[in-house]
C-alpha cells in the first residue's frame, strides 16, 4: 500500500541519506579511528615518520607532569563552573519566568553573553583582568587585595578568573533550557499546592524541581562535555600559563599535536579525554537516574 512504510531500506533512502553519511564518516568515525591508530604510533608529522609504540604514549602521559597539571586543571575548572552555571541559570530561570514587567527583555539580556563570538569575549575580559584595568581599579577603591601584574598573569588568579567568565557567558543559555523546562509543568499543580496552603519554598522543592530533573541531567552532562573541552578561552586569554596554571586537556593535545607536531602523543591524551568524559557522563546520568527512581 502506498503511503505505508515497509521497514525497509530502498535506494532512495539511502540517496537521501548519502550526504549525512559522508559526513559522519568523514569528519566523525574516520578522525576517531585514526586518532585512536596513531595514538599507538610515535608518528611525526613534518617528518612524517613514526611506528609503532604500543602503550608507551599513554604510560609517557602520566609521568608527565604537564599532562597530569591539565588534567588536575581540566577537574578545577568542570568542579569550579558547573556548580556555579547550573544553580545561577536555574535561579534566573525562575526569576524570568514569573509574570514580571519586560519578562522578554530580561530574557534577552541574561541570554546575550551566549550569542557573543567567545574570542570577542575572552579579548574583553583579557582587558578587564589586566593590570591597571577596571577589575583592579574597583577592587583598589573598595580596598580588597589584587595580584599586581594582573589577574591573568598570577598562578593563583589565573585559572579562576577564566572560571569567572566561562560562568557569567554560560548561564544564559542553560537559563533559557530551565526557561522551557519550567513552561512545561503544569500550572495545576501550582493552583492545587496553593489551596494546600503551601508555600512558595514547598512548591519549589515539592513541584519545580523534581519536574526539572530531566532537563537537569540534560544541561549536567552538556555542560560536563563543554567544560572538559575548553581550549579558546586558555588559548586567546593565556596560553596555559603562567606555568602551566591554566595547562588544560585540550590545550595540552593542541601544543603536542599542532605546536610540537607530536601527532601520537597528542592523539593518546585526546583519546585519554575521550575516555575521561564518557566515564564522568555516564556517572552523572546513573546519579541523576537513581535520584529519579
Amino acid at each position: 500500500m502506498r503511503g505505508v512504510s515497509t521497514g525497509r531500506f530502498r535506494g532512495s533512502d539511502l540517496l537521501m541519506l548519502s550526504p549525512w553519511l559522508a559526513t559522519l564518516l568523514l569528519f566523525w568515525l574516520f578522525p576517531v579511528a585514526a586518532s585512536l591508530v596513531l595514538s599507538f604510533t610515535d608518528y611525526q608529522l613534518l617528518s612524517g615518520q613514526g611506528g609503532f609504540v604500543g602503550f608507551d604514549n599513554f604510560t609517557a602521559l602520566f609521568s608527565d607532569q604537564t599532562f597530569v597539571r591539565a588534567v588536575i586543571n581540566t577537574l578545577l575548572f568542570t568542579v569550579g563552573t558547573l556548580p556555579f552555571t547550573i544553580a545561577f541559570a536555574i535561579l534566573l530561570a525562575i526569576f524570568v519566568n514569573r509574570n514580571l514587567p519586560f519578562k522578554t527583555f530580561f530574557q534577552s539580556v541574561y541570554f546575550f553573553p551566549s550569542i557573543v563570538s567567545l574570542v570577542v569575549v575572552a579579548l574583553i575580559y583579557s582587558t578587564l583582568y589586566a593590570r591597571g584595568g577596571y577589575i583592579q581599579m574597583i577592587l583598589g577603591m573598595l580596598g580588597i587585595p589584587y595580584p599586581a601584574e594582573g589577574f591573568l598573569f598570577s598562578e593563583a588568579t589565573a585559572l579562576p578568573a577564566i572560571m569567572a567568565m566561562d560562568v557569567w557567558m554560560s548561564t544564559g543559555y542553560y537559563m533559557l533550557l530551565f526557561v522551557a523546562a519550567l513552561q512545561s509543568i503544569p500550572q495545576e499543580l501550582y493552583d492545587a499546592a496553593a489551596l494546600e496552603g503551601a508555600g512558595a519554598w514547598h512548591r519549589l522543592k515539592a513541584i519545580t524541581l523534581p519536574h526539572l530533573k530531566p532537563m537537569l541531567l540534560f544541561v549536567l552532562v552538556l555542560n560536563t562535555i563543554k567544560s572538559f573541552q575548553i581550549f579558546v578561552e586558555v588559548f586567546v586569554m593565556t596560553k596555559g600559563g603562567p606555568l602551566n596554571s591554566t595547562m588544560t586537556i585540550v590545550y595540552f593535545v593542541y601544543e603536542e599535536g599542532l605546536h610540537k607536531f607530536n601527532i601520537g602523543y597528542g592523539a593518546a591524551a585526546a583519546n585519554i579525554l575521550f575516555i575521561l568524559i564518557a566515564i564522568i557522563a555516564w556517572m552523572e546520568m546513573k546519579l541523576v537516574q537513581e535520584r529519579q527512581a
